[in-house]
């Protein structure tokens, strides 16, 4: 007969349980979101992302420090314009607003990461990811054009990485063509590879003034109910060159990453998107979960599905934790 088994009282959990963990979050897993739109002397809070603001350029020297000082390797800018048209011409002005702010962050930070994301939601008037014909459709070709533009035009500016997020089909090759015959062979794309139509965008929306003013995306971002068309997807941005690969949102879609983890070698992103942030906010302020530990246990699940680096807008609140 065996003796009955009895508990072990063992001294140090704590410390044993972190040495047998079998995930761990680094600061060096995170990316910063930050919006940053036309004008001066701009820190605008967020109504629906408690916590996030929008940055005029001028604001980001002492924001830019201050994400440096937390170790935060990389933050991706998303640009808000004064002006917008039906042709998101903004997007790519040598002077517009994401790159004046890259050339601002780098100035003050220039061991910080700057991504930029490539696309047009935010310029364009009708709120759409590319160009329309008359009747009010996007058209995938004539878009690759000015994504390319776009593109460039952040290169130039001294950006770091470019992050295509329009899901126009054949950009990340025309983009790559666009870089190396500008010079920026090197400049590497991260491709917002697979990016749902997701109902979880709504705060995004709020803060960019990137909702669209008729219909949906759902003729250009994939299917939620789909993973097969994941993998093909991905499957073309690397055959088009796109250094990294994403995955948009990320909780919902932990089986997913696992997914492209599995079948893929390139690095791998996951983006926390604004409105699972939202929701944790939201029930913390009600006194309904414990935000901390949801943060910690949400980014877990994440980097455990396989996402070598996140983007998340508690970047800042982890890092702090983190060290």
């Amino acid at each position: 007969m065996f003796p009955e088994h009895r508990p072990r009282r063992l001294r140090n959990k704590s410390v044993i349980r972190r040495m047998v963990r079998e995930t761990a979050l680094s600061v060096d897993d995170f990316i910063y979101p930050l919006f940053i739109k036309e004008g001066k002397s701009l820190k605008e809070p967020i109504n629906a992302m408690p916590g996030q603001f929008r940055f005029s350029p001028d604001k980001l020297a002492s924001e830019a420090k201050h994400i440096a000082s937390l170790g935060i390797p990389a933050v991706l800018l998303f640009g808000i314009p004064l002006k917008k048209d039906n042709f998101g011409t903004q997007a790519h002005k040598s002077d517009g607003v994401v790159q004046q702010a890259v050339k601002r962050i780098k100035d003050a930070a220039p061991e910080l990461l700057v991504i930029t994301d490539v696309c047009l939601c935010e310029y364009t008037s009708h709120g759409h990811c590319g160009m329309l014909n008359p009747k009010g459709e996007v058209e995938n070709d004539e878009t690759l054009e000015i994504l390319a533009k776009v593109a460039l035009s952040h290169a130039k500016a001294g950006a770091d990485m470019v992050a295509p997020s329009d899901m126009m089909d054949g950009r990340v090759g025309i983009i790559r063509e666009a870089l190396d015959e500008g010079g920026f062979e090197y400049l590497p794309i991260m491709s917002y590879s697979v990016k749902y139509a997701s109902s979880f965008y709504g705060p995004f929306r709020e803060a960019a003034g990137s909702a669209p003013s008729f219909g949906d995306r759902k003729g250009y971002q994939m299917d939620p109910a789909n993973v097969r068309e994941a993998l093909r997807e991905a499957r073309l941005d690397v055959e088009e060159g796109a250094d990294i690969l994403m995955v948009k949102p990320a909780l919902p879609y932990l089986d997913v990453i696992r997914s492209l983890a599995d079948e893929f070698d390139e690095p791998l992103c996951a983006y926390q998107v604004s409105g699972e942030y939202a929701m944790i906010k939201a029930a913390a302020a009600m006194g309904w979960l414990d935000e901390k530990a949801c943060m910690m246990e949400s980014l877990t699940a994440i980097k455990r599905a396989g996402a070598d680096m996140i983007i998340t807008y508690f970047a800042p609140e982890i890092a702090k934790e983190l060290r």
